[in-house]
């Protein structure tokens, strides 16, 4: 165990930025952190699962979420590792856009797939229909994120351009225009504005900190503009949240009138600003740190899982939870979460949950290697895992 590191460390290339891999490594486990500590079950009398979180219950829990919200921190990483990996590209745009949306596909087909199979094996064993439909929103409520980043991703020609012309100063047009929609949405003219408009705010939303990261990939960010970000970020924070009073909470709380992340709001934006200027700022204090062997080796191995991380963690959270169900109320696992005794349950539960990760982990990584091509039974594996995604794609929508 003790020469793990010592391997990774060995096979580190010199020019690895291992500041921006342990940010990206921070914002992927904040993801399975975020949804088990922050969604929950309620047990219901005919035996089925549901949907809850504990932030109904629990206002003073928003915070948390302040934390645990680290898509901003991800979209930064990941434009910085696009505009690198865009300018070492071998051969066409094209073909450098085609395996960047391959590498993302794969585990989503793969999880898609998976569990359109698993479907009717858990109703032949009794499972309720409804738990069945919430564990199916569970599954595919993560994976909207690798959709909106792919076409981010897709886009990072223009954000070079625009990086070069305008330097970090080229995401403020799309703070502009999440600010505008906002003030649409919720102003004073909101009950004439149709509801379908919020939808405007996903692309530039999710843009801003990937546009920044493009800056920054291309040195267009000093010390001093960070800090700019990162105080500006805070102080509209603060200002949205304590003058126009935005919800407090970063993700969606059942049965609020309105929520920051689906789709962003400027909230999330000022809380993305804020936490770019900080990541750029503590940039050379994170490289120091991981330059250690025994905290850099865990480092590579989550960016290495960091989709199947992504893609698979909350099947980890059900694999505990549905068989849970069976037993009855478990506290902190089935139980409603609306009682100090179901958070700290729930916290007891995370070290299950993770564990139950890993093992999942050992079986759906392969999803993320490459697809064997050129064969007719590899096309026919393939045609069969696109129809069995799409039928569980179906189902988890309501559509079928």
């Amino acid at each position: 165990m003790k020469r793990f590191p010592a391997t990774i460390e060995a096979r580190t290339p010199a020019h690895r930025d291992r500041a921006v891999d342990g940010l990206r490594a921070l914002a992927l486990l904040a993801v399975p952190i975020g949804h088990w500590l922050l969604g929950g079950f309620t047990l219901g009398d005919d035996g089925a699962l549901r949907n809850a979180s504990p932030l109904t219950a629990f206002g003073f829990f928003a915070p948390v979420s302040w934390v645990l919200q680290m898509l901003g921190v991800f979209f930064l990483v990941g434009g910085y590792a696009s505009v690198l990996s865009y300018h070492r590209r071998k051969g066409s745009t094209g073909r450098w856009l085609r395996q960047r949306a391959a590498r993302l596909g794969r585990p989503v087909l793969g999880v898609t797939a998976v569990w359109a199979v698993l479907l009717p094996v858990l109703a032949a064993l009794g499972v309720p229909v409804t738990t069945l439909r919430t564990a199916s929103t569970l599954v595919i409520q993560p994976l909207w994120f690798v959709g909106v980043y792919a076409v981010v991703t897709a886009l990072t020609p223009y954000c070079v351009r625009a990086a070069r012309r305008l330097g970090v100063w080229a995401a403020v047009p799309l703070l502009g225009s999440v600010a505008v929609v906002d003030l649409l949405r919720y102003g004073p003219y909101a009950d004439a504005v149709p509801s379908w408009l919020g939808v405007l705010n996903i692309l530039p939303g999710w843009l801003f900190a990937y546009q920044i990261g493009v800056a920054w990939g291309e040195g267009g960010i000093a010390r001093r503009q960070a800090r700019v970000l990162l105080a500006g970020g805070a102080a509209l924070f603060a200002v949205l949240l304590l003058v126009f009073h935005y919800p407090a909470s970063m993700v969606g709380v059942p049965g609020a009138d309105r929520a920051n992340s689906h789709p962003p709001s400027l909230l999330v934006l000022a809380l993305a600003a804020a936490q770019s200027g900080a990541a750029i700022l503590l940039r050379d204090r994170i490289a120091k740190l991981l330059a250690r062997p025994a905290l850099w080796a865990p480092v590579v191995v989550v960016n290495l899982s960091a989709m199947t991380i992504l893609c698979w963690h909350q099947t980890a959270m059900l694999a505990a939870a549905v068989p849970g169900a069976w037993a009855g109320a478990v506290t902190g696992l089935t139980t409603a979460p609306d009682t100090l005794g179901w958070l700290l349950g729930r916290t007891a539960w995370l070290p299950v949950f993770a564990v139950l990760l890993v093992l999942i982990g050992r079986y759906a990584h392969r999803f993320e290697s490459p697809w064997r091509s050129g064969t007719g039974a590899a096309r026919a594996r393939r045609t069969a895992a696109g129809l069995l995604a799409a039928g569980f794609a179906a189902f988890a929508l309501g559509l079928g």
